[in-house]
């Protein structure tokens, strides 16, 4: 027969909740019955040491929290901005807290890359305050990213795609995912938050939640850009038009640099259905239709009401959208940032980093590195 584990039952408890499973849902992992789970957080029976192992790995614990006499405190690692009903969440979820821990690992990483190469501080990072003028705010960001959309002819998606080519060439990791950690099981929910932003002269970083609908990323990386340019840190949901003064003040940036005020008034048309101004103001704009109802929104021509129905019919119909795997490449540019991407491969290319670790830091396989490399410049 198999040794028991000794481990921690109420620490069974708080592991599963921690994921968000059910007794049923761990049973069915595992495989075993629920009641078996349920004797086991109980205290009654004890798992063996196989069986203890493969549930650290499906609540995603280190196998040694298992024999800790009392959970260990757990708090996000950037300051929390959500708000919900004028209230920040009590507990971020696993996921949330696992992409954050990620793309910090990530960011401490890059950082000690500038600095050995000598890297200067960013004059933008923190620039302004949320006192300035949201408009004079968003010409520093139009002059130092440089992106014109009607010089360029954009449409919506080649804006967004420019915009983060732009952030990512004057020094922003942009990163971009909608599952925790690569996997496709742990899906990030846009409910919980859309974005955040990790503020640092050296190496800013803007993470976008791509589990939201499309249409709404191209607000979010703009007011994650926000944030950089007031040297404000944060997880935020970009949901409601209240809550904390930071958000506030990057939601209206983000709006104003999207679609400013004075020309958006001048071509929107009382009279008619909203409806009916979005397409044609979405054209104008280079925006989505989308982007053009939050603004109306914000700008007091319709209700939250009315833009809350839209958003989640728009973002219904994004997660209906049967859209296969994906390109595994292109995929892992987005989450990783092409700017890390470059410069964690040529750290391998010169000798100085091993491929194991480099595949682990970019969560590709090491003999997929070199294809990788390849595909960063398409």
């Amino acid at each position: 027969m198999s040794q028991a584990a000794l481990i921690n039952p109420s620490i069974l408890t708080w592991s599963r909740e921690r994921a968000g499973l059910t007794a049923e849902d761990v049973a069915k992992k595992m495989p075993t019955k629920p009641d078996r789970v349920l004797e086991w957080e109980a205290g009654e029976s004890k798992p063996t040491f196989k069986q203890a192992q493969h549930w650290a790995s499906i609540a995603h614990v280190p196998f040694g929290f298992l024999f800790l006499k009392e959970p260990p405190a757990e708090s996000l690692p950037l300051p929390d901005l959500r708000t919900l009903g004028g209230i920040a969440p009590e507990r971020p979820s696993l996921n949330l807290l696992d992409t954050v821990k990620d793309v910090l690992r990530k960011q401490d990483w890059y950082l000690e890359y500038l600095q050995d190469q000598g890297s200067e501080a960013l004059q933008f990072v923190g620039r302004f305050t949320t006192q300035a003028s949201v408009k004079e705010v968003v010409a520093d960001i139009r002059q130092t990213l440089g992106v014109d959309p009607e010089a360029s002819r954009l449409n919506y998606d080649a804006y967004l795609r420019t915009l983060i080519d732009a952030a990512e060439m004057v020094g922003i990791l942009v990163m971009r995912s909608g599952i925790a950690l690569g996997n496709t099981r742990r899906k990030l929910e846009v409910a919980e938050f859309r974005g955040f932003a990790i503020s640092d002269r050296l190496a800013p970083v803007v993470f976008i939640n791509s589990a939201d609908a499309d249409t709404a990323r191209l607000f979010t990386l703009m007011h994650e850009l926000a944030h950089i340019w007031i040297g404000s840190s944060g997880i935020s949901d970009g949901g409601s038009p209240g809550g904390r003064r930071e958000e506030t003040f990057c939601n209206a940036v983000a709006g104003e640099f999207l679609a400013p005020e004075e020309h958006f008034r001048a071509a929107w048309t009382n009279g008619i259905d909203w409806h009916e101004n979005l397409a044609p103001l979405a054209a104008r704009f280079h925006v989505s239709t989308l982007v053009i109802s939050r603004r109306a929104r914000d700008l007091g021509y319709i209700s939250s009401d009315q833009y809350g129905t839209y958003y989640r019919h728009i973002l219904r119909a994004f997660q209906e959208k049967d859209g296969g795997g994906g390109d595994y490449y292109r995929t892992a540019k987005a989450k990783n940032s092409s700017r890390f991407s470059r410069a964690v491969i040529a750290e391998t290319m010169s000798g100085r980093m091993l491929l194991r670790d480099a595949g682990r830091l970019l969560g590709v396989q090491p003999a997929n590195l070199r294809i990788y490399a390849d595909r960063l410049t398409e």
